[in-house]
């Protein structure tokens, strides 16, 4: 029964894997209630932020055309912004979202456009260091509770380079949240900023009185605007990242379950086999006797 015993040394520890498995698909399930009410109570936030950020890119103000964040350049170099989770055992969500990112960057490096890499998180980190792309800014041990002042050190990076010059375009890599079985990675163009479509049909331009003036006004408005992206990517990601390890330390717990069942099975049939061997010698035995 030497088969049988290491059939049961394998069972045991897929056992004690499974209690692992399952413990962290708990913890998981109750990060992840309040991974989603922090990205709901940042959402409004940062959507009524695009919405006037819409307006004022289409608004007829002289300034705002002259703004940084709103001149169109020749694009030679493109800097990305990648949200990454600080933690593996979340199936998919990373190897996806950087996925939706290499393909963003193969199709600029295809016109031979330069590229720049900030990352915030461990595993987004690593991946970009390892595939040779250049990274000129990292944070990562955000935790569970970030705030904007940890992240927006980071994004200054870009934001600096942008200004100056040395960076034409700048895109957000992170992931969406849709709901807590489906995750989706998303790129989107961060700067220069993109004018509002609204989609109601609307007779004039929208503008607004500016106090004391547009150029003071705007200046930290766009920049208030950029934070709000950037934090609220971080917070939807970690809900993301919560929601996936539910998912993936539950589907492990269940393959567990599945392995231990199918090795209990041959576990019994070696030991049914094991029995008639024996009973078919003793009666050899008998019979020769």
């Amino acid at each position: 029964m030497a088969a049988g015993k290491e059939i049961r040394s394998k069972i045991g520890s897929i056992k004690n894997t499974q209690k692992i498995t399952s413990a962290m698909e708990m913890v998981a399930a109750s990060k992840t209630r309040k991974a989603q009410d922090r990205m709901k109570a940042t959402k409004p936030y940062a959507e009524r932020m695009r919405t006037v950020i819409g307006h004022v890119a289409n608004a007829d103000t002289d300034y705002n055309y002259t703004h940084p964040y709103l001149e169109q350049r020749e694009v030679q170099r493109v800097g990305y912004i990648v949200v990454s989770t600080d933690r593996g055992l979340c199936g998919g969500l990373n190897v996806n979202m950087f996925k939706a990112a290499l393909k963003s960057v193969l199709e600029w490096k295809g016109q031979n456009v330069e590229i720049e890499v900030c990352a915030i998180g461990k595993k987004g980190v690593g991946f970009f260091r390892k595939s040779g792309i250049p990274v000129v800014g990292a944070t990562s041990g955000l935790g569970d509770r970030p705030e904007v002042k940890d992240i927006i050190g980071t994004a200054q990076i870009m934001l600096d380079k942008y200004a100056a010059g040395e960076i034409d375009r700048i895109y957000l890599v992170g992931n969406e949240f849709v709901n807590t079985m489906v995750q989706v990675p998303r790129v989107e163009q961060l700067l220069p900023l993109v004018p509002g479509d609204d989609s109601t049909k609307r007779s004039n331009v929208w503008d607004y009185i500016y106090e004391p003036d547009a150029r003071e006004l705007l200046d930290k408005m766009f920049d208030r605007y950029i934070e709000a992206l950037v934090y609220q990517a971080v917070v939807e990601n970690l809900a993301c990242e919560q929601s996936a390890r539910m998912m993936a330390m539950k589907n492990a717990t269940d393959n567990a379950g599945n392995l231990m069942e199918e090795l209990e099975l041959v576990y019994n049939k070696a030991r049914q086999a094991a029995i008639t061997q024996e009973l078919g010698e003793i009666v050899s035995g008998a019979a020769a006797v």
